[in-house]
């Protein structure tokens, strides 16, 4: 089975965009959201729970244990490749000069060594790619632009477009046949067009602070100020 198609999923969902390791922002976001919507959505995370915060470790545990009692899909961000990459080959050192070691930090200062556990790596290892309902497209990054997101997904040699593309934020024109949401590029205010939805507001990042999550297919827009730092 194909591990990013969804299957007899709901047709309601709330998303939650970049957390980058704050965990006391996602916490008090998720009881929120878990106080309105319950069991009744699924939670749809975009990706990029590590890095540059104070505590990416205690995300993953946060997530791990919220996905026992409620229906959730993780995606993967690009972040979260990049410590797959180091994962697979220590000599790949990109991922500490975009975050990583605030998250190996996490680790260290939690378990006294600078090791993710298994159960963490198997977190990661599962996140999907995208998730593909019939009216949603959820991914990190963003579909190519120039042709339908049904013919993307087929072609896995676009695939890290899933994780790092920008090319819509540029363009008035897109052959998308679904609504897209995306995380990914950092604004101040979620981005609202016809056939897109953008919800990394930054959460860790000083000039922007606030985790956001949207419901679906409703359009309504959740937030939370950052309080880790």
């Amino acid at each position: 089975m194909d591990r990013n198609k969804s299957v007899n999923s709901p047709d309601s969902y709330v998303a939650i965009g970049d957390i980058h390791g704050c965990v006391k922002s996602l916490e008090v976001l998720m009881a929120d959201l878990l106080a309105q919507f319950g069991s009744d959505r699924t939670y749809v995370f975009l990706g990029d729970y590590v890095d540059r915060g104070p505590h990416s470790k205690e995300v993953v545990d946060y997530l791990l244990a919220l996905n026992k009692e409620y229906s959730c899909v993780f995606l993967r961000g690009n972040h979260d490749a990049m410590l797959l990459n180091y994962v697979e080959d220590k000599t790949w050192l990109k991922w500490f000069e975009n975050g990583g070691s605030a998250t190996m930090e996490s680790y260290r200062k939690a378990l006294g060594k600078e090791q993710i556990p298994l159960d963490h790596l198997r977190f990661f290892t599962n996140t999907r790619l995208f998730y593909d309902t019939p009216e949603f497209f959820f991914v990190h990054g963003g579909p190519p632009i120039d042709q339908p997101i049904s013919e993307s997904i087929k072609n896995e040699s676009l695939y890290s477009s899933f994780l790092w593309s920008r090319d819509h934020l540029n363009s008035t024109y897109n052959r998308w046949e679904e609504t897209v949401i995306f995380g990914h590029t950092p604004v101040r205010s979620p981005i609202q067009e016809t056939n897109m939805i953008g919800i990394d507001t930054g959460c860790v990042y000083p000039q922007f602070g606030k985790l956001t999550a949207v419901s679906l297919p409703e359009r309504h827009f959740f937030q939370q100020k950052r309080i880790d730092f």
